[in-house]
């Protein structure tokens, strides 16, 4: 069937586009045809059970991540305020910091409040213990001990004195020595004294040595008597002051149970290192500060401040590593040692979005080491653990943190391929747990009712969006055509906002440069030939080795077994067709069927089973109840790379067909489409690309009304040739033809009928399948004389 121009073509119809630019255009409010994506949304948000988290999956260039964003903030906007997350000294246990959850704004006000409340005490404890009545009572302790100290020196030196003996109190300690009338002997003096009064000396000085010992026993005693009373002394002191200036904090936090606990254990610890506070106020060297590092155990490290959230958190993580979603604990080196302590705990995504919505890019998480496993853990045990992967890998012995656990309720969204999606379903048993929710993006939208005035509302949503120029009527609708191209369907338009973004911004150059107010189809135009230039460099080359005879394409005259394949090629973004010389060759054999690129690994599968499925048309065709008598080639020539696909097995059919029955083909046509058993003609895809290929080659050398092209009649829908191949329509030197069966595509070939058999199974003579029929019986012929031939052979042996 020759198509018509207007077949060639699916226009966009002016009478759907009841505007005359975007600027009359109401904005869209959300993306067109992504119902399903948005449903499952919905739904996965709704969801409270666990595992109902999301996998969003579709092409590059859908909007994916801008849709999926904006329906979550939608849905945020209804949640409550999330906590904030603060990490804070344990002192009881301190490598184990204590998390609080605290609603949100309260972090960055306790933290200010605690560094206020240190610096204060700097100031205030050593101002309290320099005080009069803190002066008053350790005098009244001094003056205690010192007057028992007296008392017992008093009581000693006059029993010494009643026994002839001075006590003296010298910087080493006591001293005893005789003396008599009040003058104390020399060892000589002593030495002359009658015997008797030696002996009582001497018996005096050890009682007195025996009383000195047994009182000075009393000493540490008094000691540490005084040392309790100082220290009693010292924490009523600091008992007071510390509770004097937490009063008020206790009192702004009384309503939150987890600060109150948080701010009894800091009172008690501040009152037991008492002598920190005194040292700091009392240095001459320096101002101390809460910033100082000997007051961190006091200062509260706010992991998520949630103070300007409004609603639930969406947050995206664009380098998901196992750090940056599970947090990490950071090191100080000091003195040649790595330290650490819970300040230096840092958040991670999980965190950000802890009480909200995850996103991710399945591919990153996946590549990233470790991060997939953390977080499927972190989402099973619904609780965020920080812990380091060098502990987890048994790398380091040195001492670490552990942090309390944060509890997590979030919804994950991982946006990915397909195929990524199914082969984490199919090797991975926990990610149909973990994600039942799938959200497939559509790729194609309808052009049907008034889905090209919803098209072009999208377009001047992003015209307005970007402050790019004002689009006409005329420019968009060439915008609409342009992307159902890109859709290989006549019948839809490419949902590739991307695409669509590109293009907007290209024409708005082009309007630019031509110094133009509106965008116009014009510019549209040559945007188009803009991108197709910067991509084309390898499709000229490919056009100039064929039309100098390089690479062998044939547009004119007629061959025996050989024709005119369409290939299809995808470089980059830029797509294109090319011709290919199929050729074939038939012999008598014994059904035996060669195909070169299978036999030299050039072929793929798709591509040799379109070759099994030639053999199988021809068996049913011309051999049901004889042997099929010939064997056969199939070669593409000059290619040197991989053949894949099944669209060239049509013209393979052909070429075979024209090998078997010795009937030429034109070559000013060319042909694509696969075929199945019964010889029907199927789709195939890059259809407008390959025939403008062809079209190309066969402009370039000249046209002369016989050139066209050979495509499945089930890819009419599909064709949006560029201008110039319409032109060539309607002036009669271009023509595209589509069928159903590879006889009707023979007959264009050929100009001879393809025959329809008889009740005796006989076609009639000078059609096609006589032709081939008379040569298959040719061939059996053959074969059996040779058989029988060599039957008497062995016989006369």
């Amino acid at each position: 069937m020759l198509l018509k121009p207007t077949q060639l073509y699916h226009a966009c119809n002016p009478e759907r586009l009841t505007f005359e630019s975007t600027a009359e255009l109401e904005h869209l409010a959300e993306t067109i045809g992504q119902e399903r994506v948005l449903e499952a949304i919905k739904f996965g948000v709704g969801m409270p059970h666990s595992g109902y988290n999301l996998y969003v999956m579709g092409s590059y260039g859908l909007g994916r991540h801008t849709l999926v964003h904006e329906a979550l903030i939608k849905q945020s906007m209804e949640a409550p305020n999330p906590l904030d997350w603060c990490y804070v000294a344990n002192f009881q246990n301190p490598h184990n910091p204590t998390a609080l959850g605290i609603p949100a704004g309260m972090g960055r006000s306790l933290r200010r409040d605690m560094e206020q409340l240190i610096d204060d005490l700097i100031k205030a404890i050593p101002a309290a213990f320099r005080g009069d009545e803190y002066q008053r009572r350790a005098k009244e302790i001094q003056d205690d001990i010192s007057s028992r100290e007296s008392g017992m020196v008093r009581r000693l030196s006059e029993k010494a004195e009643q026994l002839g003996i001075k006590l003296m109190q010298g910087p080493t300690g006591f001293t005893l020595a005789p003396h008599i009338n009040g003058k104390m002997l020399t060892p000589g003096e002593f030495d002359k004294l009658p015997e008797d009064e030696q002996k009582r000396l001497g018996g005096a000085m050890e009682e007195m040595k025996q009383e000195l010992k047994e009182t000075m026993s009393h000493l540490p005693e008094w000691q540490r008597e005084m040392q309790q009373r100082f220290s009693h002394l010292n924490r009523e002191t600091m008992e007071l002051t510390v509770t004097e200036f937490l009063n008020e904090l206790v009192q702004r936090y009384q309503s939150n149970e987890k600060i109150s606990a948080y701010l009894v254990q800091v009172k008690q610890d501040i009152i037991e290192n008492v002598d920190m506070f005194r040292q700091a106020g009392e240095s001459n060297e320096k101002s101390f500060t809460a910033q100082d590092p000997e007051f961190t155990r006091y200062r509260v490290n706010v992991l998520v401040d949630n103070a300007e959230t409004q609603g639930a958190p969406v947050i995206f993580e664009d380098n998901p590593t196992y750090q940056n979603l599970l947090g990490r604990i950071e090191h100080l080196a000091r003195f040649g040692t790595l330290q650490t302590d819970f300040t230096l705990i840092k958040l991670g995504a999980l965190h950000r979005a802890n009480s909200g919505y995850l996103i991710l890019d399945a591919e990153k998480v996946l590549t990233n080491p470790f991060a997939w496993d953390g977080l499927k853990r972190a989402i099973r045990s619904r609780e965020i653990r920080i812990e380091s992967l060098e502990r987890q890998l048994s790398l380091i012995s040195t001492i670490s943190l552990e942090p309390e656990t944060i509890p997590m309720d979030l919804k994950v969204v991982l946006i990915g391929s397909r195929m990524l999606f199914y082969l984490l379903k199919e090797y991975d048993p926990e990610f149909g747990l973990l994600f039942k929710v799938e959200a497939d993006f559509a790729e194609q939208l309808s052009r049907e009712q008034d889905n090209e005035m919803l098209y072009a509302r999208l377009i001047a949503t992003l015209q307005k969006r970007e402050g790019i120029r004002v689009i006409t009527r005329d420019g968009v609708a060439r915008i609409i055509e342009q992307l159902a191209r890109q859709a290989n369907n006549g019948d839809k338009i490419s949902l590739k906002l991307s695409s669509l973004l590109d293009l907007l911004q290209e024409a708005n150059y082009q309007a630019e440069q031509r110094a133009g107010t509106r965008i116009r189809r014009l510019d549209v135009d040559a945007a188009i030939r803009a991108q197709a230039y910067r991509g084309n460099q390898h499709e000229k080359q490919l056009q100039e080795l064929i039309l100098d005879g390089t690479l062998q394409i044939e547009t004119s005259g007629v061959q025996l077994a050989q024709i005119n394949g369409l290939s299809y090629l995808q470089l980059g973004d830029h797509a294109f067709g090319a011709p290919t010389r199929i050729s074939a060759t038939a012999r008598m054999g014994s059904g035996e069927f060669i195909d070169i690129e299978r036999e030299t690994k050039q072929g793929g599968p798709i591509h040799s089973k379109g070759v099994l499925i030639l053999s199988s048309y021809l068996g049913q065709r011309y051999a049901k109840n004889q042997p099929l008598s010939v064997t056969a080639s199939l070669v593409f020539e000059q290619t040197y790379g991989q053949i894949e696909g099944d669209s060239a097995s049509a013209a393979e059919l052909c070429a075979l067909l024209s090998a078997i029955g010795d009937i030429p083909l034109k070559q000013s046509l060319a042909i694509t489409g696969s075929v199945n058993q019964h010889g029907q003609v199927q789709a195939i895809g890059g259809v407008c690309q390959k025939i403008e290929g062809f079209f190309d080659i066969c402009q370039a050398r000249g046209l002369d009304k016989q050139h066209g092209v050979i495509i499945p009649k089930t890819n009419i829908k599909d064709l949006m040739l560029k201008r110039e191949i319409i032109e060539a329509a309607e002036a009669g030197l271009f023509h595209v033809y589509a069928v159903e069966h590879v006889e009707q595509a023979m007959e264009l070939l050929t100009d001879l009928p393809a025959g329809v058999p008889d009740g005796d199974g006989l076609f009639p003579e000078g059609s096609i399948n006589y032709l081939i029929q008379i040569k298959l019986a040719e061939w059996i012929a053959l074969r059996l004389h040779y058989a029988s031939n060599a039957l008497k052979q062995d016989e006369s042996d």
